[in-house]
């Protein structure tokens, strides 16, 4: 089996983290895995949702989107449309418990941390691009609040990372990319703490049912690519 890219069955795409992407955000984020290209920002705000209101406790909620030249066709923008469809209603809530898992709210006092992705460039593996630079952007936040006083301290932060595995032409593979991605047999989704600790796992057999032991294959590969993920998201966070 040759993949499309010509990269080995356990290679990731070429990743980077661009910290400081944009101006006006307390935490920005460009990520790319390979042609996937998505700008996490991590915005806050004083106040709670109102049944968090006079609990102490801060909150982190996610929106994601793709722009319409994001894919090879325009698509139409949701606003547009007056709605948001279900594949994004799905992702931005993945994303926020996702980013929720990674630090104590109560940390925050009662703020709440916006974490918007949008997809300038997809190529597949939007979401789990979107959760991998989305942390980063998250930390930084974190840091701009202990700078105006939101907050007395950092908290600890549990890194959280994201990859897609998928069984390709009969062969597990690491961080599917659309060629891939579109004809797999499977795609999983996993999303994992820096403590191993799995958040989500989300697989579909989209041909024949995949066995435990491709089940447990593929997990192998996703732990490998998310424990690539985390070196990388340390190196961005010290640069």
């Amino acid at each position: 089996m040759i993949r499309p890219s010509g990269r080995a069955a356990d290679q990731l795409r070429q990743v980077s983290l661009t910290r400081h992407y944009t101006r006006h955000a307390e935490g920005s984020v460009l990520v790319e895995f390979g042609d996937t290209k998505v700008i996490c920002t991590a915005s806050v705000e004083a106040g709670v949702p109102r049944f968090l209101r006079g609990t102490g406790q801060g909150w982190i909620t996610a929106e994601y989107g793709m722009l319409p030249r994001s894919t090879g066709e325009r698509m139409q923008r949701e606003a547009s449309r007056g709605k948001q469809g279900g594949r994004t209603l799905e992702i931005q809530r993945l994303i926020g418990r996702a980013l929720r898992a990674a630090v104590d709210l109560k940390s925050l006092g009662e703020n709440t941390v916006y974490i918007d992705c949008d997809v300038i460039q997809a190529d597949g593996g939007t979401r789990t691009a979107s959760i991998t630079g989305a942390c980063v952007a998250l930390v930084d936040a974190l840091r701009v609040m202990q700078q105006r006083g939101l907050i007395k301290k950092v908290p600890p932060v549990r890194m959280i990372a994201a990859i897609s595995v998928g069984i390709y032409q009969g062969v597990p593979v690491l961080d599917l990319d659309y060629p891939e991605d579109s004809t797999a047999e499977t795609d999983l989704n996993v999303v994992m703490t820096d403590t191993g600790g799995f958040i989500e796992v989300q697989g579909t057999a989209e041909a024949a049912p995949f066995t435990p032991e491709e089940l447990n294959a593929m997990l192998d590969l996703a732990r490998k690519g998310i424990e690539e993920l985390f070196a990388l998201q340390q190196a961005a966070l010290e640069d």
